[in-house]
């Protein structure tokens, strides 16, 4: 049996491990799908414009590692650590996550000349470096200042500064700024993809995205102050729904875009990570609602090691063939046509395969929070 909540994570906020499990195993589910050509939309991203629930995951994580900074750095700083040891440990951190990365990028040729130098993880670390110098060197209104900063002036640049052959203001995705700036920057060999002239986790765009971990890094605050629970639910709440509300409205000037990762996108995102976050915590911490969490923790509190095995193993059932007569089929499509192509319509087929895939990767999360280990970077 998975031993009680409060057995393994004492004095946690259970609700941040909660909202981080679901949002670890939305992340698997889509991008873990049978075959990328049978999708149901909402579980794509938008092409450009707009967004979709994919295109809620990655702000949401980007929003817990701010809402996590808090309850870390307090509890360290009333252990006796200074200023000085808690910035080295979040360089250690951010250092550890960016190779992890470029580590997922290459494998497993690593291929230097061609590898993708932006990505997931890489944006994590940059963010949560950033998030943790201004927490520990700024009070909140300095924050808030560097916050509003990034992202107004992210909304500048993007608007005001003409890019070579297409000029100020485009938005498109060859003719931003952004895109711009990696291919210059960068070169197309480091993208994304080699027939892509731009990258959803750039240089530019990782500006505002710090602002995403600085907003959750003000709702960790939140969560830690003395304010009766109820308070602290209804400023989740209101907060949530002035966010949605003003990413909307900024929407219409500077549009939603998880590519860009807009100003309204971020404003937006955490507007909607705050709502989750808000009912999470008033069902899990302040009612006290314990039964059928295990799963949710048991992603919650491994998230990373999760993430990147979980990646390294969809390479590999990519990568290994199957004898057959055209040569070699990849494992996954093998595994994936003989399983659950059979017995479902297409799309319903590749959902089938992605659940499986949350469900498979459940188990060593499972075993791993039972036994209290917790792999940490």
């Amino acid at each position: 049996m998975v031993p009680p909540v409060g057995a393994i994570l004492p004095r946690r906020l259970v609700s941040l491990d909660v909202f981080r499990g679901l949002t670890i195993a939305a992340m698997l589910l889509v991008n873990n799908p049978g075959s990328w050509s049978d999708v149901y939309a909402p579980l794509l991203h938008a092409p450009w414009h707009g967004w979709t629930p994919t295109d809620l995951v990655f702000p949401f994580f980007l929003f817990i590692v701010g809402v996590a900074i808090p309850f870390a750095f307090e509890k360290r700083r009333a252990a006796g650590a200074g200023r000085g040891e808690l910035l080295a440990k979040a360089l250690r951190r951010a250092v550890i996550l960016f190779l992890l990365g470029l580590f997922l990028s290459g494998f497993p040729r690593f291929d230097l000349a061609n590898l993708r130098i932006p990505g997931v993880l890489q944006r994590i670390a940059v963010c949560y470096l950033a998030a943790a110098a201004l927490y520990l060197v700024t009070g909140a209104r300095g924050r808030a200042v560097a916050a509003a900063t990034l992202l107004l002036g992210y909304w500048a640049a993007m608007a005001l500064v003409p890019v070579p052959g297409f000029g100020p203001g485009v938005l498109e995705p060859e003719a931003n700024l952004a895109a711009w700036l990696d291919r210059e920057i960068l070169g197309m060999a480091h993208l994304w993809k080699s027939s892509q002239t731009w990258d959803p986790e750039g240089i530019l765009s990782t500006v505002p995205a710090i602002s995403t971990v600085l907003l959750g890094a003000f709702t960790g605050t939140w969560l830690r102050s003395e304010r009766p629970a109820r308070e602290k639910t209804t400023g989740l709440v209101l907060g949530g729904t002035a966010g949605i509300g003003l990413g909307l409205i900024w929407n219409l000037v500077f549009p939603i875009n998880k590519n860009l990762w807009t100003s309204s996108y971020v404003i937006f995102t955490a507007g909607c990570a705050l709502l989750v976050l808000g009912l999470c915590y008033r069902v899990v911490d302040v009612a006290g609602w314990r039964r059928g969490l295990a799963p949710l923790l048991a992603y919650g509190t491994n998230a990373i090691a999760a993430f990147v095995l979980s990646g390294l193993l969809a390479r590999i059932l990519v990568l290994v063939k199957v004898p057959s007569g055209d040569g070699g089929r990849a494992l996954k499509t093998v595994l994936y046509e003989s399983l659950f192509a059979p017995w479902a319509p297409p799309k319903l087929a590749s959902l089938g395969f992605a659940v499986a895939t949350v469900l498979f990767w459940l188990v060593p999360m499972g075993l791993l929070y039972r036994r209290g280990i917790f792999l940490r970077v």
